[in-house]
């Protein structure tokens, strides 16, 4: 479904002749913005890399970015630290394959400085706005409902409609369920492998 008609659906639901266009939008918006503080789904996984070609002591966090997956360079993922024991650590002004990381507002710092190759950040990230009726993204590709029943939810708050606790409930429950998918995904599957609780030398 694309935002024309995500809003026909909404408005259907609504049943109200007292809310325009632009103001179920507004429904619309609050509704993604929530959606997106709390689900985390495949759909939403994204990569930025950096191409390093001197001494690096911080990269820039995407604009879309919502959680940090991970931060990896030559196939090995850098560990998290606090910032306090990072600033401590880029005191020393160490160079070559960073071990460790932190984020400071809008940048991750790392430890220590890279010189050259190519950091990589798994993240998830924002949903494309909807700017336009034709637009749509994955969450209503794949969560038409959990969009549309999150705005009816606030849409009832903001006429003191009876049915919010409706509207709620069934949002909650179609998130749950999207989330429970993703989750169960990620643990079952082809691409699982049995890992032996004990290993043996020679």
């Amino acid at each position: 479904m694309n935002k024309g008609q995500i809003r026909v659906h909404f408005l259907a639901l609504l049943n109200r002749s007292d809310c325009p266009d632009a103001l179920a939008d507004i429904f619309i918006d609050q509704a993604t913005t929530r959606i997106q503080r709390v689900l985390r789904t495949p759909a939403q996984e994204a990569q930025q890399t950096y191409n390093i070609s001197g001494a690096t002591a911080s990269v820039a966090i995407p604009n879309n970015l919502l959680e940090i997956m991970s931060v990896y360079m030559d196939g090995s993922s850098l560990t998290r630290i606090p910032h306090h024991e990072m600033l401590q650590a880029q005191k020393t002004g160490e160079l070559g394959t960073p071990r460790f990381m932190c984020r400071q507002q809008g940048n991750i710092l790392l430890h220590p400085q890279p010189t050259t190759g190519t950091v990589f950040l798994d993240y998830y990230a924002e949903f494309p706005p909807l700017a336009t009726d034709t637009d749509s993204n994955a969450l209503t590709a794949i969560a038409s409902d959990i969009l549309t029943y999150t705005a009816l939810s606030y849409a009832a708050d903001y006429f003191l409609d009876e049915r919010a606790a409706i509207f709620e409930q069934k949002s909650g429950q179609f998130l749950a369920e999207l989330q429970e998918q993703s989750n169960a995904a990620e643990q079952s599957g082809n691409n699982q492998v049995m890992r032996p609780t004990v290993v043996y030398g020679d």
